[in-house]
C-alpha cells in the first residue's frame, strides 16, 4: 500500500493559463506552510514537479523528510500559444470551449491534451511507488496534475474532475490499494 499526498504549489497571483511557465509561489503565509508541514506524514519522501513554484513549496514543507530530485513529468499541462492568457483572450473561442467542455484528446496549439498530460502523470507516479514501495509521498504539483489522478482515483470522467477545487497549499489524499486507487481528503486545508 503506498499513500501520495498531493499538495498544490503556493499561490502565484496569476489570473491566467500558468501552465509550464516558471512563475514563483507566494510562500510568505509561514503559519499555513507549518500547518502543512505539521499535517503530513513525518516519514514520507518529497518530490516536486520541476517549476519553481512547486519545487520551493516543496523546500518549504520538506523541513527534515527526504527531498527527492525534481520530476519534470509532474508539471502542469502545457497550454502551448494559450500560455499566460485569460480564456477570453484566446482567438478560438470554439476551440478553448471545447477543450475545457470535452477534455480529452483536444490540445491548444502547441500543447499538450488532457490525455497526454494524464499519461505523462501516470508515469511518474508508477516510477514514484516503484522506486518507494509502501513509503508515504508527498508530492508537490499543480492543479491539472493533481486533478488527473483524482479523476482515476474517482473513475469520474476529466469533465466531472474538473468540477472539483483544488486550492493552493491544500492537499489531497490518494491510497493506491492492490490495482486501485482510494480516494481521502480532497482539498483539504490543513
Amino acid at each position: 500500500m503506498s499513500r501520495v499526498f498531493w499538495v498544490r504549489h503556493g499561490p502565484t497571483h496569476a489570473r491566467s493559463m500558468v501552465g509550464w511557465s516558471d512563475l514563483p509561489a507566494d510562500l510568505s503565509d509561514a503559519a499555513a506552510l507549518d500547518r502543512l508541514h505539521a499535517f503530513l506524514p513525518p516519514g514520507a519522501v518529497v518530490v516536486s514537479s520541476d517549476l519553481s513554484r512547486a519545487a520551493d513549496t516543496a523546500d518549504a514543507i520538506a523541513r527534515g523528510r527526504a527531498r527527492l530530485p525534481h520530476d519534470a513529468d509532474l508539471r502542469e499541462m502545457h497550454f502551448g500559444d494559450w500560455e499566460l492568457k485569460r480564456f477570453d483572450e484566446v482567438e478560438d473561442q470554439a476551440h478553448i470551449r471545447a477543450f475545457w467542455e470535452q477534455p480529452g484528446d483536444l490540445r491548444p496549439p502547441g500543447g499538450e491534451s488532457w490525455h497526454e498530460v494524464t499519461a505523462r502523470v501516470d508515469r511518474a507516479v508508477s516510477r514514484l511507488i516503484a522506486a518507494h514501495p509502501g513509503h508515504d509521498i508527498v508530492a508537490v504539483a499543480h492543479f491539472g496534475v493533481i486533478l488527473t489522478q483524482l479523476q482515476q482515483g474517482l473513475r469520474i470522467g476529466a469533465y466531472e474532475a474538473f468540477g472539483h477545487r483544488i486550492d493552493n497549499l491544500s492537499v489531497t489524499e490518494l491510497t493506491r490499494a492492490g490495482d486501485g486507487w482510494q480516494v481521502g481528503r480532497i482539498n483539504h486545508r490543513p
